[in-house]
């Protein structure tokens, strides 16, 4: 949605279809009764007799596509370059359910052979499930280790892009704070009612940016504050925070929306989306402070290969391919994340961002499969927490 009621582009929604994890009992139910997929299939995109076909499960936007199908120049750059070399058709399939559900669903039998798109929260599971083939390709040379150790630090999944979650802010917002808002902390929102009530988070039990959310409010809480993360929310919520948004896209269209809510949790990328389609200026992205230092929550998305692939040599042929510097220099813009690749230059409009480098991730406070245990647990008590909800 347009923010200003230009004729920009639609923002591309983060990973469309995937759910959090109390809906993850729904969701399998969901790819094990039907076999529901958004397959990339042009007329005269169809294999050859007798080729190998690789079949990656993604998410519908991979790569600023629509419904499982990137643009085809875009394509042709990423997949179709690597279906010439290593005589192969790639055929991209997004599941009906999540990446995770899916792969739950298919155990001992999977539909694919790569998947593309488990992040910092899901990897770890679909890890300790052993769904994944552990692979180190040559290509993470090129990425921060710290990449690879917050993801799947026995490469389980391997690192392809990165960000880091904010709080956008609109521009009339913080001219009525006179700036402050730009060095915006946790506490921030539990004491002034203005602005507790002019944020809008998202669901941790719905959607992944949600549960994101909590994990970073209570990494600050605990690692910064050395605070009760509970207090976050029993104070936020007494000053006026209005109740989640089911999903990060309902939560930015009502943001973008005229008279919409000033501030919304979303990503530190997002003024650069804004300045590269003509809304420079129109709202801005910022991190947690504490005495003069940024903490935020880095989201890291990867791919694997899918335990029971008939073609490993290939798999390992495409992680390979997927970092390296043609491929990753499509991310910036066609994600809006940042590249795995550090020798990746970044396009002139991501200067609008955060600086990813001046951010403290809060990541390394407890290791990936220490999240994954205790994020169950955390939104238990979220939701005894909320209004309405217990």
């Amino acid at each position: 949605m347009s923010r200003s009621g230009t004729a920009s582009p639609p923002r591309r929604l983060r990973r469309p279809g995937r759910v959090g994890r109390a809906l993850l009992a729904i969701a399998l139910g969901i790819v094990v009764a039907v076999a529901g997929f958004g397959v990339y299939e042009y007329e005269a995109h169809l294999p050859p007799p007798g080729e190998t076909t690789l079949v990656i499960y993604t998410y519908p936007s991979l790569l600023n596509g629509v419904d499982c199908v990137p643009p085809a120049p875009v394509f042709s750059t990423v997949f179709g370059t690597f279906e010439a070399e290593y005589h192969v058709h790639v055929e991209l399939e997004c599941p009906s359910g999540t990446l995770l559900s899916t792969l739950l669903a298919q155990r001992g039998s999977p539909g694919a052979d790569l998947v593309l798109g488990l992040d910092e929260i899901t990897t770890p599971v679909a890890e300790a499930d052993d769904l994944l083939v552990p692979y180190a390709p040559a290509g993470l040379a090129d990425v921060p280790t710290e990449l690879t150790a917050e993801l799947s630090a026995d490469d389980a999944a391997v690192p392809y892009e990165y960000g880091y979650l904010g709080i956008d802010y609109n521009a009339s917002f913080a001219n009525s704070t006179g700036g402050a808002v730009a060095h915006a902390t946790f506490p921030d929102f539990t004491s002034n009612a203005t602005w507790a009530q002019g944020l809008l988070t998202e669901n941790p039990e719905s959607d992944i940016t949600g549960e994101e959310f909590l994990v970073w409010q209570i990494e600050y809480y605990e690692a910064v504050l050395h605070q009760n993360w509970e207090t976050f929310w029993t104070d936020a919520w007494a000053e006026g925070l209005p109740l989640p948004a089911t999903d990060w896209g309902t939560a930015f269209g009502e943001f973008s929306s005229p008279g919409g809510p000033p501030m919304v949790v979303s990503y530190t990328t997002d003024p650069a989306y804004a300045a590269a389609n003509g809304e420079a200026g129109q709202f801005n992205s910022t991190v947690s402070w504490w005495n003069g230092t940024e903490y935020g929550w880095r989201t890291i998305y990867g791919m694997g290969i899918v335990r029971g692939s008939a073609h490993l040599a290939l798999d390992e042929a495409f992680e390979n391919w997927f970092l390296n510097g043609t491929v990753q220099a499509e991310l910036p813009e066609n994600e809006w994340e940042y590249p795995a690749n550090s020798t990746i230059a970044l396009p002139s409009v991501f200067s609008a961002a955060v600086d990813p480098d001046a951010i403290v991730p809060l990541n390394s406070e407890a290791t990936p499969g220490e999240i994954a245990n205790e994020l169950p647990g955390w939104i238990e008590t979220w939701l005894s927490l909320a209004p309405g909800t217990a």
